[in-house]
């Protein structure tokens, strides 16, 4: 293959307090040929999530920080373009962990094989990608979800919660979502099905919560923390669950705690966090479960795509400022679709 050139997004800076576009760089690098074993992918989509900003801080966690002058990485779908691995034949559909820039190359053990005859590649980035996983994992395996519970799910109209709240009302359950708009509120209830909604910038969680649910909710999915988890923590009931799944609230300019959270004593109530990839053995079950609502048009995700990976660093800043984008937010990287 004739060398190459091809764009990546590395991070140039660390921020303080909320990113800039000073903290991205978007560079030209060449296209290697893979070596034995290896193959060489041309990423068509990739993911940005919230989980994205705290990997831009030199902090000890469950996933190790970006380094700066390094290209930043996360979930992407592709096809082999070139491939010196047996096993994965050029045109093979892959996952990898290796986004942020146009082409991949690697082993072949960090690519897994898609199928995308029946559904598109992008899905394997949200619906049938860890976003998926981790609400069925919250729901089942962290918050035990039955089918009389009164669910509540903050940022319902992102990824996660989206998907959370429609495997909550197929399992029975009664759901209530917060967003940050009216459009993505209509969304919530007139597309996937929730029997509330509320945008958290029209008043207090509380008392939101407290008009939708008189009797309290059994169940919280919180993606957001701060102000909203302050709200559940109220109308919860006695031996109410809390899936502590993500603070998105909390990334860029952390503020104190609930407080009201020694409820969490009288009222007997259960909070867990979770971090998905220690549920990997769950992939099994959850697709065996989705694939099919899927193809039936039962489960859903809106996509909201990015084209061109020089837009990405601006994608990324207005996804953590919230309110844009509806559902998954994917970069594009290339024109076109092919």
């Amino acid at each position: 293959m004739q060398l190459m050139k091809a764009r990546e997004v590395r991070l140039a800076s660390r921020p303080s307090g909320f990113p800039t576009l000073e903290n991205f760089e978007v560079v030209d690098v060449p296209v290697p040929e893979p070596g034995p074993g290896e193959v060489l992918v041309r990423n068509a989509y990739f993911s940005i999530e919230p989980y994205m900003r705290g990997r831009m801080n030199a902090i000890k966690s469950y996933v190790p920080p970006f380094e700066v002058g390094q290209p930043m990485t996360g979930g992407t779908v592709g096809k082999i373009v070139a491939s010196h691995a047996p096993e994965f034949p050029v045109g093979t559909w892959v996952q990898s962990e290796l986004g942020w820039r146009e082409y991949a190359v690697g082993p072949a053990k960090f690519f897994r094989k898609i199928d995308v005859s029946q559904t598109p590649p992008s899905a394997y980035l949200g619906i049938l990608g860890s976003q998926g996983l981790t609400a069925y994992v919250g729901l089942h395996d962290i918050g035990g979800l039955r089918p009389d519970d009164v669910v509540f799910i903050s940022s319902a109209a992102g990824a996660v919660g989206s998907i959370a709240g429609q495997l909550a009302k197929h399992a029975g359950a009664t759901v209530i979502g917060s967003a940050g708009s009216a459009e993505k509120v209509a969304y919530l209830k007139n597309e996937l099905g929730f029997d509330a909604a509320f945008d958290y910038h029209d008043g207090e969680t509380k008392a939101r919560l407290a008009h939708l649910s008189p009797d309290g909710i059994t169940l919280y999915f919180d993606n957001v923390g701060g102000e909203q988890l302050e709200g559940a923590l109220s109308v919860l009931r006695p031996f109410g669950r809390i899936i502590a799944c993500g603070m998105i609230s909390q990334y860029n300019v952390p503020t104190p705690g609930p407080r009201n959270l020694a409820q969490v004593i009288g009222k007997r109530l259960t909070l867990r966090g979770f971090i998905v990839l220690d549920h990997q053995a769950r992939w099994k079950d959850y697709l065996s479960e989705a694939i099919p609502l899927v193809r039936e048009g039962k489960l859903k995700l809106a996509e909201s795509v990015v084209e061109g990976i020089a837009n990405a660093p601006q994608a990324f800043l207005d996804f953590l400022r919230g309110g844009k984008y509806l559902g998954k937010l994917l970069v594009q990287t290339h024109e076109d679709r092919s």
